[in-house]
C-alpha cells in the first residue's frame, strides 16, 4: 500500500506528460488516458479496501520527519472519496470520446492531458497530511480547470473564466497568508502536528484560525456568500467539463473544511457553519427554481447541495460528520450524471433552453430513465442513494436538536423535487417544438454516451444497495475525523 499510495498521485501527472505528447495519435492518447484513469480508479477502490481492513496507510515522502517533509495520508475518510471521484472521471473521459463530434466538445487533444493532470491534483488534495501541500494541489487543480474551461477560446467561457480565476486567486491569496499564520502559531503545517498544537492556542487564536480557513475553503467549495463565481462560469464550458467540475471542483473544498476543522477541533464555530449551511441551501435552490436552462439549475444545485455537507460539519456530531462523508460519496456521480444527461439533451436539440425542447421522453425514453433516477436522489427520494445520504443528515440534526436547520434541510429537499419536475416537464413531457428533429450526432457516439451515463447510473445506485456497509465506513471516518489522536499517532510513530 505504501507504493500504491503516491502512485495515485505521480501515476496521472505522469501519464498526461505522455497523452500529451501523443496528442496528434488520437487512439494511442485515448488509450493512455482511459487506461490510467480505469487504474487509479482500481487502486483507489483497493485503497479503500485495504484501509478499512487495516487502518490509514502513511507514507512519508523522502523518509523526511513529518514536522519538515511531506507525508500522505489514507485514512478511511479520503480512500472513500477518492474512489468516487476517480471512478466519476472516468465515466466522463469515456463520455467525452462519443461526444467529440458535436460542435460543443471539448478538444480532445487538450481533454484527456488535463483531466488526467487534474486528477493528479485532486489525488493530492484527498491524500495530503499537510496544509502547504494541499495547497499546491489547489494550484494544481485551478490551473488545469482554467485551461479546460477556456481552451475553446469563446468570449463567454474567458469572460466567466475570468470570474472562476480571480475568486479563486483570491481563495488562494488567503490560504498563503493562512499558511503563515498557522506556522507562526504553532511552528507546523502538518495536519497531524496541528491536531496536537491548535487546541492548546488562546481560544481567540483558535476562532480567528478557524474562521480564516473557513473563508478560504468555504470559497473553494462554493458555500454563501462566495459562490457567484459557479453560476456563472459552469454552464459555459464544454458539458464533460461542466459534468467533472460539478462532481470534482468543490467536493474538494468541502473535503478540505471537514478534513481541517475536525483535526483541529474547531467545534465552536459549528452555530457559524450551520448559518452558512441553511443560506446556502436556500440560495442555492432558489437560484436553480429561477433559471430556464438545465446547466444553469443544475449549476445553482450544485451550491444548494453543499448545504447539505456543511450542515453536518455544522453538527459536529459523529453522526453529522459521517451524514457529511456519506453525502460526498453520493453526490460526486449524481450531480457528474446529471451534468452528462444535460449534455446528451444539448445534443438532442442544440440548447439545453426548456423553451426550445420538449417531447424527449417519446424519443428517447432511455434518456428519460437515465435523468429520472439521479433527480429523484438528488431531492433526496427514496430508495436512492441521495435519501440515505439525507436521512442521516436529518437524523443527526433531530439528534443534536438542531431543529431549524432540519427545517430547511426538508423545504429545500421539497423545492430540489419541484425544480427537478421543471426540467422533467420542460425536457421531457410535452411535445417536440421543432418541426423536422434533426440527429446531431451519430447512433455510435449516442451509444457511447449513453453507455458512460449507464455506467454513472450503476454507480449511484451501488451508492445506495450499498448503503450499509457505506454507512458503517462512514462511522468509523467520522469518528476518527472527530478524534484525530489516532490519526496523529499514525502520521508521527
Amino acid at each position: 500500500m505504501t507504493t500504491l499510495v503516491p502512485l495515485l498521485v505521480v501515476g496521472p501527472l505522469l501519464a498526461a506528460a505522455l497523452a500529451l505528447a501523443a496528442r496528434s495519435l488520437g487512439r494511442l492518447r485515448d488509450a493512455i488516458t482511459l487506461i490510467t484513469l480505469f487504474g487509479v480508479a482500481l487502486g483507489a477502490l483497493i485503497l479503500v479496501l485495504s484501509v478499512n481492513r487495516s487502518g490509514p496507510v502513511v507514507v512519508r515522502l523522502g523518509g523526511w520527519h513529518p514536522e519538515l517533509g511531506i507525508v500522505l495520508v489514507a485514512d478511511l475518510f479520503a480512500a472513500l472519496v477518492l474512489l468516487s471521484a476517480t471512478a466519476t472521471v472516468l465515466a466522463v473521459e469515456v463520455f467525452s470520446i462519443g461526444q467529440r463530434k458535436t460542435v460543443w466538445a471539448a478538444s480532445p487533444d487538450l481533454v484527456g492531458p488535463l483531466l488526467l493532470v487534474l486528477t493528479g491534483g485532486v489525488s493530492l488534495a484527498f491524500l495530503t497530511g499537510d496544509l502547504f501541500t494541499l495547497f499546491v494541489a489547489f494550484e494544481l487543480i485551478l490551473v488545469s480547470s482554467y485551461v479546460l474551461l477556456t481552451h475553446q477560446g469563446r468570449s463567454g467561457q474567458v469572460r466567466s473564466g475570468m470570474s472562476y480565476v480571480v475568486m479563486n486567486l483570491f481563495a488562494s491569496t488567503l490560504f498563503l497568508f493562512g499558511l503563515a499564520f498557522v506556522y507562526a502559531s504553532t511552528g507546523t503545517v502538518n495536519m497531524a502536528l496541528l491536531s496536537e498544537r491548535v487546541p492548546e492556542l488562546s481560544s481567540g487564536t483558535q476562532l480567528g484560525l478557524g474562521l480564516w480557513f473557513f473563508v478560504v475553503f468555504g470559497t473553494k467549495a462554493a458555500a454563501f456568500p462566495l459562490f457567484s463565481w459557479l453560476p456563472d462560469s459552469y454552464p459555459t464550458a464544454p458539458t464533460t467539463i461542466t459534468a467533472v467540475f460539478a462532481g470534482l471542483l468543490t467536493k474538494v473544498g468541502v473535503y478540505s473544511l471537514i478534513r481541517f476543522h475536525t483535526l483541529t477541533r474547531m467545534d465552536e464555530l459549528g452555530p457559524i457553519v450551520l448559518i452558512v449551511a441553511g443560506a446556502t441551501m436556500l440560495v442555492g435552490v432558489l437560484g436553480a427554481l429561477a433559471q430556464n436552462d438545465v446547466k444553469r439549475i443544475l449549476s445553482f444545485h450544485i451550491i444548494s447541495q453543499i448545504g447539505y455537507m456543511l450542515m453536518g460539519l455544522g453538527l459536529f456530531t459523529v453522526a453529522g460528520v459521517a451524514g457529511a462523508v456519506l453525502f460526498l460519496v453520493h453526490h460526486i456521480p449524481t450531480k457528474t450524471l446529471l451534468f452528462l444527461v444535460g449534455g446528451m439533451i444539448e445534443d438532442e436539440y442544440g440548447t439545453s433552453d426548456l423553451d426550445k425542447a420538449g417531447g424527449l421522453a417519446a424519443r428517447r425514453p432511455i434518456l428519460g430513465l437515465l435523468f429520472a433516477i439521479p433527480a429523484m436522489s438528488l431531492a433526496g427520494l427514496p430508495p436512492f442513494s441521495g435519501f440515505v445520504a439525507k436521512l442521516s443528515l436529518i437524523r443527526a440534526g433531530i439528534e443534536a436538536q438542531s431543529t431549524l436547520i432540519v427545517i430547511v434541510a426538508l423545504v429545500v429537499s421539497a423545492l430540489t423535487l419541484l425544480s427537478m419536475v421543471k426540467i422533467w416537464l420542460g425536457v421531457f413531457w410535452g411535445v417536440d417544438p421543432r418541426d423536422e428533429p434533426t440527429e446531431l450526432s451519430s447512433p455510435q457516439a449516442r451509444m457511447l454516451m449513453t453507455s458512460a451515463t449507464g455506467a454513472a447510473i450503476v454507480g449511484t445506485l451501488l451508492v445506495a444497495v450499498l448503503a450499509g456497509p457505506l454507512w458503517d465506513m462512514s462511522l468509523a471516518a467520522a469518528e476518527s475525523l472527530l478524534d484525530p489522536s489516532g490519526y496523529a499517532t499514525e502520521v508521527l510513530r
